[in-house]
């Protein structure tokens, strides 16, 4: 029988994405065994996270300060714009270093069934971003789901009176994609957005 402050922990690590009762159990007998070299540094790094943590008053991400270091890196080219849907998005494309401009974080995608409209999402700051006279270009980087196509809908008649170029990302086949693995809706995508070679 565990402490209830060691359940407690092991209550709040299996509420974490990918962290079922099991899973959180030996994450907790891990950090409980490691506890100068596993436990305190993490203890340190969640209260330092928590102290100082804060949301990007530009484009949303979420970081430890405002602006965030993508907003305020020189080196990015101000002229393009890629809207994702949340942070964890953001995070995806921009550790990769496949997008050299800046971005924007909806704050989520439209969705009847959970009760998100456009008033819920970033939109209107998007649109005043997109106003400014310096972008010149918006890459829409939703998900290919009901969700995130209505959203990319919305969203590029929303940007519509600023005159700004809107596109989106291409969907299709996958590099190294077998014919035979693939779904029918990302066949019929890569079929219809066919180029000559």
């Amino acid at each position: 029988m565990a402490s209830p402050e060691i359940d407690a922990l092991t209550r709040a690590l299996s509420r974490l994405p990918g962290l079922g009762p099991r899973s959180a159990r030996r994450a907790v007998l891990h950090l409980i065994r490691k506890r100068e070299t596993a436990l305190e540094p993490l203890l340190a790094a969640l209260q330092t996270v928590a102290a100082r943590l804060m949301v990007c008053g530009t484009c949303g991400n979420v970081e430890t300060s405002d602006p965030c270091a993508i907003c305020r890196d020189p080196r990015r080219d101000p002229t393009l714009l890629c809207v994702v849907a949340d942070v964890a998005d953001l995070w995806a494309l921009d550790g990769r270093h496949l997008f050299s401009g800046r971005f924007h974080v909806l704050g989520g995608r439209l969705s009847a069934l959970d009760g998100i409209g456009p008033d819920d999402l970033a939109i209107p700051a998007l649109v005043a971003r997109a106003s400014d006279g310096v972008v010149k270009e918006v890459v829409l980087a939703l998900s290919a789901t009901m969700e995130g196509q209505a959203t990319m809908h919305y969203v590029a008649d929303a940007l519509a009176p600023t005159g700004v170029r809107v596109s989106q990302l291409a969907q299709g086949l996958p590099m190294g994609g077998e014919l035979d693995y693939l779904d029918e809706g990302t066949l019929a995508l890569a079929l219809n957005a066919r180029k000559p070679l």
